[in-house]
């Protein structure tokens, strides 16, 4: 018996099959979950539906959560699917191109307030909509970086969006733990999706992880789907407000040196 068997998990921000979203539905598909999709645009259905087919899903519904008459469509019909909803999955962020090429402080206002209502916001907004249809012990969880603490450079409004969605998990593990309902983040390390591919010096970032990392290793979207099975399960069940680091213990290191410093050869 699967650790999510008869929870249903609502899956938002799946892009494509590299993205973190789809590591997560595979891994609650594998776990027994009944699962749902929503995407964002008609240019995303025809990767979208062809993904849900090979976890058996039969709810797939497009969203734009920058609408709220969106959001309350979308409760509508999961409410008649499902009924209830055990786990949601906010796996959404967006920034402009734009604003991850050039300084953070040449960051225009339309781009800063995009990347908030996008990337923050919509967690809060998918909690309070989905609110009346959890069942007591549900599992919220969205997906952070370190970027939100240290400065990644040429992350920028992004950094500081998800810092705003960090803090925004602690405020509804706070808002919602008297109803049972738990929130919490996944900071996943650097992985080849197709958000990363808009942060310019990606490549050389991803190429460095995996020395600079004490595990040696880069993170894989399985990786975070097998962490994100916990989160969604009752063996977390008294686990709220946290922020999960699954990046090879890269958040610990202080002081960075190269494989040739360590070993004294340099």
């Amino acid at each position: 018996m699967g650790l999510l068997e008869k929870k249903n998990a609502l899956v938002f921000g799946l892009a494509n099959d590299k993205s973190i979203a789809w590591g997560i539905t595979q891994a609650f598909h594998r776990e027994g979950a009944n699962i749902g999709i929503s995407y964002a645009g008609e240019m995303l259905e025809r990767r979208v539906k062809p993904l849900a087919e090979q976890v058996d899903c039969k709810w797939v519904e497009e969203c734009d959560i920058t609408k709220d008459e969106d959001i309350a469509a979308t409760v509508e019909k999961a409410a008649k699917h499902f009924g209830k909803i055990d786990v949601l999955v906010h796996s959404i962020a967006y920034a402009g191109r734009e604003e991850l090429s050039k300084p953070f402080y040449e960051t225009s206002r339309d781009g800063f307030k995009t990347a908030m209502e996008i990337s923050v916001f919509s967690l809060v907004a998918l909690s309070n909509a989905f609110l009346p249809l959890f069942n007591p012990g549900a599992s919220i969880m969205s997906m952070t970086y370190y970027g939100s603490v240290k400065v990644a450079p040429h992350y920028n409004v992004m950094g500081v969006a998800k810092a705003a969605l960090e803090s925004s998990t602690r405020y509804l593990a706070h808002d919602l733990g008297p109803q049972k309902i738990r929130v919490n983040a996944i900071s996943a390390g650097p992985i080849r999706t197709l958000a990363a591919a808009g942060v310019g010096g990606f490549r050389d970032m991803y190429k460095h992880f995996a020395d600079m990392a004490p595990m040696r290793e880069n993170v894989t979207i399985e990786d975070v789907g097998n962490s994100a099975v916990f989160l969604a399960s009752d063996l977390s069940s008294h686990i709220t407000g946290e922020v999960l680091y699954v990046d090879s213990g890269f958040n610990i290191m202080g002081v960075q040196l190269g494989m040739k410093e360590e070993k004294g050869e340099g």
